[in-house]
């Protein structure tokens, strides 16, 4: 992996609506950067688990901090990936 994309993803975010969006839309959920660029965590999160992403859609939560929704493409299994980064 490149260091440049060593500090963009912070940690994952797990709460039972992340659970469901892993489940029902192949989603991972990570806290990131703040000055991340959707392209930056998207090559991250493709070079960290090895997998490829369709789609990044990122976000400002109230606490100040920045969570990006991770679609995965639909031959990489969202559960799969959580299980083996030690989520589930």
């Amino acid at each position: 992996m490149s260091e440049e994309y060593v500090h963009v993803i912070r940690k994952p975010h797990v709460t039972e609506k992340t659970l469901m969006l892993m489940e029902e839309n192949n989603v991972l959920v990570f806290i990131v950067e703040r000055n991340a660029t959707k392209s930056q965590i998207k090559k991250a999160v493709e070079s960290m688990l090895g997998v490829k992403v369709s789609k990044v859609n990122t976000l400002i939560t109230p606490r100040g901090e920045k969570k990006a929704y991770v679609k995965l493409a639909p031959e990489y299994s969202a559960v799969d990936i959580a299980s083996r980064m030690g989520i589930l």
